[in-house]
C-alpha cells in the first residue's frame, strides 16, 4: 500500500547528527517525509512545503533567512528551532513569515504536535507569543474581541458537538487528532471550525482557542 504523503519537510540542522535525529523524528508522523538540507539551498531546492530551522545563528540572521523565504517561496511553511528568545523577536520571526517556533530542547510529542498544527494552517509559538499576535491583529483589543460581549460568551454560543471540538482544541489537538477522538471525518471536523469561526467573529483557530482559554480562566477566578 502506497503511503500517503501530506508533507515533505526539509531539515536545516546545527550538525549531521542533529540533522538525523529530527529526520527520525518527524518520518515517525503519519504521512510526513523528511531530508537534510543546507541553509543555501532552501531557496533553490525543490521537494518540500515545510522547513525546519534548527540553527545556531543569531536571530538577525535567522530573521533575513525566513523573510527572504516568504518572498522567494511563499507556499513553504518555515518552523524555527532554537534557543530560547525574548517574546518580541520570536513575534519578530512569525510577521516574517515563520508558522512557528520551537525551543532545541522540544521532545518528540511538542515536535509531532507543532508539525500537525501547522500543518493544519495554524501557528505553534508559546502562548505569550500568540496572544501578542491575536491582540495586534485586533488593533489593540482584548483577547476576548469587540464582539463577545459579557452576554455573549462562547460557550453560550456553541451546540453540544462544537463545544466538544473546542475542548480539544484547547487541548492542542489538530483537526485529524479531533476527528479520530470524536469518530469524524477531518472534513466534518473543519466545518464545525468554519462555523464556530463565523459564529464567534474569530478571524482563525488561534484566535478562538485563546478567547476562549481567557473565558474559561475568568470563569475560574
Amino acid at each position: 500500500m502506497t503511503k500517503q504523503i501530506r508533507a515533505c519537510i526539509g531539515v536545516v540542522a546545527s550538525d549531521s547528527l542533529r540533522s538525523l535525529g529530527l529526520i527520525a523524528i518527524l518520518e515517525d508522523i503519519a504521512g510526513i517525509t523528511a531530508s537534510a538540507l543546507e541553509l543555501a539551498d532552501i531557496f533553490g531546492a525543490d521537494g518540500f512545503n515545510v522547513l525546519f530551522l534548527d540553527m545556531r545563528a543569531p536571530h538577525d540572521a535567522i530573521l533575513q533567512a525566513i523573510t527572504r523565504l516568504r518572498r522567494e517561496r511563499p507556499a513553504v511553511k518555515p518552523i524555527v528551532m532554537g534557543e530560547p528568545l525574548a517574546p518580541e523577536q520570536i513575534q519578530s520571526l512569525i510577521g516574517a513569515g515563520a508558522k512557528g517556533f520551537l525551543l532545541d530542547t522540544a521532545g518528540i510529542s511538542e515536535i509531532s504536535m507543532a508539525v500537525e498544527i501547522v500543518l493544519d494552517g495554524s501557528i505553534w509559538a508559546p502562548r505569550k507569543v500568540l496572544a501578542s499576535l491575536v491582540e495586534a491583529g485586533t488593533a489593540g483589543t482584548s483577547i476576548m474581541g469587540p464582539h463577545l460581549g459579557t452576554n455573549q460568551l462562547i460557550d453560550e454560543m456553541l451546540t453540544d458537538r462544537e463545544r466538544d471540538v473546542m475542548h480539544l482544541l484547547m487541548s492542542g489537538r489538530s483537526n485529524r487528532e479531533i476527528a479520530s477522538a470524536m469518530g469524524i471525518e477531518q472534513a466534518t471536523v473543519k466545518a464545525h471550525l468554519g462555523r464556530m469561526l463565523r459564529k464567534t467573529r474569530a478571524s482563525n483557530r488561534v484566535e478562538l482557542t485563546l478567547r476562549a482559554m481567557e473565558e474559561r480562566a475568568g470563569d475560574m477566578k
